[in-house]
């Protein structure tokens, strides 16, 4: 394919052009990646060496905390060096691998967190099916088809953003590489890039929140059923679900799902869904957790 660009990098805009709003910011994200990182691997390693591995619920949320680490990844470490740094660049292929890592992650995340509720579903919907519907081979099942789903969203994002031509100016007015940025500086018309684009991130976002929104809905409604001590233990599980996927999905939505624009307020709602959301995960699915919380104990008392 021929290369459709006269220039090797492009310019990051960044957050702020405020020495001292730099310097916040830099402080700051260190602290939230540095809790997300501990935070994640602590799940991970509790999990990991319990007995909550061999339950489904946890063995989907081991694989939630690495993508909560890979994805955070293919930003975050970027963005805190650059706010040192007056001259913010990065080349065009690593912006290309920026462009698919972070959907690559991200979109195994959102199909974790829909596998996740499934498990949920299952559970509290048809408690008597439970161990034999989500057999060790249905998760990792499950566990694969949210990979492929990755990799097809992302191979599709970039075999789209690679055709684009880059001719003019090369500032990106974001503090990462993404598509629709990246169609502000292209020198062509990328109206129809843009609606497939949308069709890609936006309706499969969107999508993916309708069906997590009916199936706790349906959860919900059969938890009446139950005894008072099932409603409260199912309600602390599934709160900490629907309270992830309102930060998640409603900053995602509103930035994917819409016509192919860029607003100075894209920067601070990427902030949620690429930083602020995957940190709070190890707290919502763990402070709330009895189980979490007596695995972590057990483990990490044994190791001191």
């Amino acid at each position: 394919m021929e290369i459709q660009r006269n220039f090797s990098e492009f310019i990051l805009l960044g957050l702020s052009h405020d020495q001292n709003t730099e310097i916040f910011c830099f402080v700051f994200f260190l602290v939230c990646y540095a809790v997300l990182l501990v935070g994640n691997l602590l799940i991970f390693t509790s999990i990991r060496y319990s007995p909550l591995f061999h339950q489904p619920m946890y063995y989907f949320l081991i694989h939630l905390a690495s993508m909560d680490i890979c994805y955070t990844s293919t930003v975050t470490p970027k963005l805190i060096g650059d706010l040192l740094v007056s001259r913010k660049t990065i080349s065009y292929s690593g912006c290309l691998l920026q462009v698919f890592s972070m959907h690559f992650f991200g979109m195994i995340e959102v199909l974790i967190l829909t596998v996740m509720a499934y498990d949920r579903y299952v559970a509290i919907c048809k408690p008597l099916h439970y161990l034999l519907i989500m057999s060790r081979m249905r998760c990792n099942l499950l566990v694969l088809a949210s990979w492929a789903g990755g990799a097809l969203h992302s191979f599709s994002q970039i075999l789209i953003v690679i055709r684009l031509p880059f001719y003019g100016p090369n500032e990106i007015d974001h503090y990462c590489c993404d598509v629709f940025p990246l169609l502000k500086v292209a020198c062509t018309d990328t109206y129809m890039t843009g609606v497939l684009l949308l069709s890609n991130s936006g309706l499969a976002t969107l999508i993916t929140f309708m069906v997590l929104f009916f199936s706790y809905v349906v959860i919900l409604f059969t938890l009446r059923n139950q005894s008072a001590e099932g409603r409260r233990k199912a309600l602390s599980t599934c709160g900490s679900h629907i309270t992830m996927i309102i930060i998640f999905f409603g900053s995602s939505i509103f930035s994917y799902l819409r016509p192919p624009t860029t607003f100075p307020e894209d920067k601070i709602l990427a902030l949620f869904y690429t930083i602020i959301a995957p940190m709070f995960n190890p707290f919502i699915y763990t402070l709330r957790n009895s189980e979490m919380k007596n695995a972590m104990r057990k483990v990490w008392f044994q190791i001191s």
